[in-house]
C-alpha cells in the first residue's frame, strides 16, 4: 500500500497479496482495489485504533476542522458504502474483520493494550499495578485489567511516567515506539524469555512493553503507549489532496489526429506481426513462451519494436487468433476471420483484448533486470488491470480541452487513485510502460483521453467499432507504381493487396504509408510460385492507380526470360553408358518401369530407386552393370564373410569350482489346473503408484505431486509438509526467464498449479508455478 511514511509497518503491494490475506472474501477484495488513497489511509489509522470514535480517529489523522475533515468524512462513507466502516450504537466506528487483517501492524503500531493481556494473569496484573502505584476497584482480573487500561490511554499520565523513568528505559521505550514492530511466526514452546536488560525491565514491570509468553521475539508495545509516546503532534499519514496534475490546451481534433495516426500504425503493425506469426509459427522456450530471438525475428520482419511486437501477442492470444501448437505459437481459425475485417475492425478486436488482460504486455524485464518472455502464461495480475484503468480513470478527469503537460504525472496520479495497483520493476517513473501502451494504441493523445480511450472506460463494444471506424480510413485496395520500382499504400492495405505486393516484392516500411520494393529476386519468387509474367502483370494493373511504368513491365519479363533455363532435378541414382541404344532400350523396358526411369540425354538416365535397388533390377532383367563410386571409379564388389563372435565362458563363482551348465528341465503344467486358477485370481488390479509403490501421506503431497515433475519423492513430502505445517521452506526455482535462483519461502498456501507465498528475497508476496520448483531444502 502506497503511503509516505518511514514509520508505518509494510502493507500490501498488490490486489493479489492483499485479497491472500483477507483470505479472499469476495466483497472486500473487488471493493479495496477501487479506493482512493485517503481512504485506505482512513482504513489504516482506524485498523490501528478499532474501536474508537470519530473524534479520536480526526485527531490520530490531523483532521479535525476544515478541508481535512471533509475529506476524511468523505473517506469514512466511501468505506461505509461498501460495508466496510459502520458506526456502532455507542457512538464507536467498527470495521470488517477481513479489512482489519489486511495489515498485520496499522501505522506500524502493535495491538492495543487489551489484546496483548489476554493471557496474562490476575496476580500479573495485579503487580503492573502496584509498581504503577494504582489501587483497582476490585481484585477481579477484568477490574485490574480495566485500570490498567484506563491509565494508559491517558496520553499524560504516559508521558509523565516514561519521563521518570530510567534513562536505560526511557531509550528503550522511545527507540521502540517510532519503529515498526518485528514481525515473528515461531511458536515458543516453554517458559518466556525475559527482558534482555534492566531499561526493558523497568517497561516490562509497568505495562508498557507486553512479552508475548506464546511466542518468540522481543517485547511488543500497546498503541496506546506508542501514540503516547510519539507526542500529540505526530499524525498518522492522510493525503485528501491528489498530487498536481499539469495541464496544457489542446483541441479535440488534435487529439482525434493524433490519435487516428497512432492507432492506424498499430493496426498495421499488428497485422504485419500476425501475419509473420502465421507464415513462421514463433518456437516456444522449453520454459514456456516466446523468447527474445523469436521476438527479435518477428520484429525485424514486420518492421516494429519489440513493445508493438509484445503488445500485438499478448492482445492477439486474448482474442484467441493464436494459440500454442506444440513448441510453437501458432493461428487459429478465428485468425482468418480476422484477417479479412478492415482494419478498423481489426483494431478494436485487439483493443477489446488488451482492455481486460490481466498483465501487462510491455512488460519486458523482471525484477533482476533479466528479460522476460512473451506469452510466458503468468498467473493472473488484476493490479495490472487496475492500473490500466485506473490511468484511463486519471485522464478522463482532466478538463475538456486539456491535456497533461507531462505524462508522469498521470503516472503519480495513479498512485493517489489507485494505491494497490502492480508497479513494473522496469519502470523508472511510476506505470511509464502502461502509459507508453496507451500512447502506442492510440487510446491516450496528446496527454488527453482520446474517442478509443473513452469507448474503452464506459465499457462500450458498439462505441469502440465506431470510434474505430471513424478515425481508421478503410483498407487501401489500391497501390500507386513508381518508376524506382516502389509500390507506395496510403492507409493499411487490404489483406488481398498485402498477399499480393508480398508474393511478388519486399516490404520496406509500414505504418501510415507501406512501400514494398521490385526486384530480380521478388519476380523470381513470384515465378517459383507457379505465376506466369501475364499473370503477374494483369494483378498488378488491377490495384494499380495509374498505368504500371515501363521500367517493372521490363523487370518482370526479362526475369521471366531468363527463369526456368536451368533446372534442377532430384533422382536416388545416374545410369550411364556409351550406347545410346542400350540407354534408350533401358527406359522402355517393360521390367524396369518400377525404377522410374526417365532419360536426360542420350547416354544419361536417371532412377527413382536407390543404386542397390538399380542394380538388382538391371541384373534381374538380364543387364550387366557395374556400380561407380563417387569419383567415378568401379566400385569392386566382394563377399563379406560373416563369423560368430568368439563365444564368452560362463561367469564363476569366487572361491568356487566351475559348475557345468545344467539344463533345466520344463515340468508339465495341467491345463484345467492352471485355467481354474486364473479364474479363481483378483480381477482388479491397483494402478501403480507414481512414486514406487509408497502411498502418499496426504491430499496436499498428491496435488504437489501430480505438478511437480521436476521433484523427487523426498522433495515432493518435504513441500508437502511445508504447507500443511506452515513451516518455512527453502526451494531452488527456475523463473520464466529460464535463470535459477534460491528462494526462503514461508506463509505458504497451495492453489495448484500455483504456490502462493512470502518470499524473504524479495521481502513480498508472490506467485510461484510448482512446474518450475527443481529442489526443497528446510528453511
Amino acid at each position: 500500500m502506497a503511503r509516505p511514511d518511514a514509520a508505518s509497518a509494510p502493507a500490501p503491494q498488490s490486489v493479489g497479496e492483499l485479497a491472500d490475506r483477507l483470505q479472499r472474501p469476495a466483497s472486500v477484495a473487488l471493493a479495496l482495489p477501487r479506493l482512493a488513497l485517503p481512504h485506505l489511509q482512513v482504513a489504516e489509522a482506524l485498523a490501528a485504533l478499532t474501536p474508537t470514535s470519530r473524534d479520536i480517529l480526526a485527531s490520530l489523522l490531523g483532521a479535525t476542522d476544515g478541508k481535512r475533515a471533509h475529506a476524511m468524512d468523505a473517506a469514512l462513507e466511501a468505506l461505509a458504502d461498501r460495508a466496510l466502516v459502520w458506526p456502532d450504537g455507542n457512538g464507536l466506528l467498527r470495521m470488517a474483520a477481513p479489512l482489519r487483517q489486511a495489515w498485520d501492524t496499522p501505522l506500524g503500531l502493535d495491538p492495543p493494550l487489551a489484546q496483548l493481556l489476554v493471557n496474562t494473569t490476575s496476580d500479573e496484573l495485579g503487580r503492573m499495578l502496584a509498581a504503577l502505584g494504582i489501587k483497582p476497584t476490585g481484585n477481579t482480573k477484568q477490574k485490574r485489567l480495566a485500570a490498567l487500561v484506563d491509565h494508559h490511554s491517558d496520553p499524560g499520565r504516559v508521558a509523565a511516567l516514561v519521563a521518570k523513568a530510567p534513562a536505560a528505559a526511557r531509550k528503550v521505550l522511545e527507540r521502540q515506539a517510532g519503529q515498526a514492530p518485528e514481525r515473528s511466526d515461531f511458536i515458543l514452546f516453554g517458559a518466556p524469555q525475559s527482558g534482555s536488560g534492566p531499561g526493558e525491565r523497568w517497561a516490562l514491570e509497568r505495562g508498557l512493553l507486553i512479552q508475548d509468553r506464546h511466542r518468540y521475539g522481543p517485547a511488543r508495545m500497546p498503541a496506546e503507549v506508542a501514540l503516547a509516546l510519539r507526542g500529540p503532534a505526530w499524525h498518522a499519514p492522510f493525503t485528501p489532496v491528489p498530487p498536481v496534475l499539469r495541464s496544457a490546451s489542446v483541441t479535440a481534433s488534435d487529439v482525434e489526429r493524433e490519435a487516428a495516426a497512432a492507432a492506424m500504425a498499430f493496426a498495421a503493425h499488428a497485422a504485419s506481426v500476425l501475419r509473420v506469426c502465421a507464415t513462421t509459427p514463433p518456437a516456444r522456450l522449453k520454459a514456456g513462451g516466446v523468447g527474445a530471438r523469436e521476438l527479435s525475428r518477428i520484429g525485424k520482419a514486420a518492421q516494429c519494436d519489440e513493445i508493438v511486437v509484445r503488445l500485438a501477442l499478448e492482445a492477439a492470444s486474448a482474442a484467441r487468433l493464436l494459440a500454442r501448437d506444440g513448441d510453437r505459437v501458432a493461428a487459429t481459425e478465428f485468425y482468418d476471420t480476422w484477417a479479412e475485417k478492415d482494419p478498423a475492425d481489426q483494431l478494436a478486436v485487439l483493443l477489446q483484448a488488451w482492455w481486460t488482460l490481466p498483465l501487462t504486455p510491455g512488460g519486458s524485464r523482471d525484477e533482476d533486470g533479466k528479460a522476460l518472455p512473451a506469452l510466458a502464461g503468468t498467473p493472473p495480475c488484476g493490479g495490472c488491470v487496475q492500473a490500466r484503468h485506473g490511468l484511463l480513470a486519471v485522464a478522463s478527469q482532466l478538463p475538456a480541452g486539456e491535456g497533461a503537460a507531462n505524462l508522469a504525472d498521470l503516472g503519480m496520479s495513479i498512485v493517489w487513485h489507485r494505491p494497490l495497483v502492480d508497479e513494473l520493476a522496469q519502470d523508472t517513473t511510476p506505470f511509464a510502460t502502461q502509459i507508453r501502451e496507451t500512447e502506442l494504441l492510440g487510446v491516450l493523445a496528446l496527454g488527453a483521453l482520446s474517442p478509443l480511450g473513452a469507448a474503452l472506460l464506459a465499457d462500450d463494444a458498439e462505441a469502440l467499432v465506431d470510434a474505430c471506424r471513424r478515425l481508421l480510413p478503410a483498407a487501401s485496395e489500391a497501390a500507386r507504381f513508381g518508376s524506382d520500382l516502389t509500390a507506395v499504400v496510403t492507409g493499411t492495405p487490404s489483406t488481398a493487396l498485402v498477399t499480393l505486393l508480398d508474393s511478388v516484392a519486399e516490404r520496406e516500411t509500414a505504418g501510415a504509408a507501406s512501400v514494398w520494393r521490385f526486384s530480380p529476386g521478388s519476380v523470381r519468387r513470384a515465378l517459383d510460385a507457379g505465376h506466369t509474367p501475364d499473370v503477374i502483370t494483369a494483378d498488378l494493373t488491377a490495384v494499380a492507380v495509374e498505368p504500371l511504368p515501363q521500367p517493372l513491365s521490363y523487370l518482370i519479363h526479362d526475369t521471366a526470360r531468363s527463369h526456368g533455363r536451368v533446372r534442377v532435378v532430384s533422382a536416388a541414382c545416374v545410369i550411364h553408358g556409351e550406347e545410346p541404344a542400350l540407354l534408350a532400350e533401358l527406359a522402355a523396358h517393360r521390367k524396369l518401369t518400377q525404377l522410374g526411369l526417365r532419360q536426360l540425354a542420350p547416354t544419361v538416365l536417371i532412377s527413382r530407386t536407390p543404386p542397390d535397388g538399380t542394380l538388382a533390377a538391371l541384373r534381374s532383367a538380364g543387364y550387366a552393370p557395374v556400380a561407380a563410386r563417387p569419383d567415378g571409379s568401379v566400385r569392386i564388389e566382394r563377399a563379406q564373410r560373416t563369423r560368430a563372435a568368439s563365444p564368452v565362458p560362463p561367469p564363476r563363482l569366487s572361491g568356487g569350482p566351475a559348475r557345468p551348465q545344467q539344463t533345466v528341465a520344463r515340468t508339465a503344467v495341467d491345463l484345467s489346473t492352471l485355467a481354474a486358477r486364473l479364474l479363481t485370481a483378483p480381477q482388479d488390479i491397483p494402478e501403480p503408484d507414481p512414486w514406487g509403490g509408497r502411498p502418499y501421506d496426504s491430499d496436499t503431497e498428491e496435488i504437489i505431486a501430480g505438478h511437480a515433475r521436476n521433484l523427487s519423492f523426498t522433495d515432493v513430502r518435504q513441500l508437502a509438509h511445508a504447507v500443511n505445517e506452515g513451516q518455512t521452506i527453502t526451494i531452488e526455482y527456475v523463473a520464466t526467464s529460464g535463470s535459477t535462483t534460491v528462494r526462503t519461502l514461508s506463509r505458504l498456501e497451495l492453489d495448484a498449479p500455483y504456490l502462493h507465498a512470502w518470499c524473504h528475497l524479495r521481502n513480498s508476496e508472490r506467485v510461484f508455478t510448482i512446474s518450475r520448483i527443481h529442489g526443497v531444502m528446510p528453511g
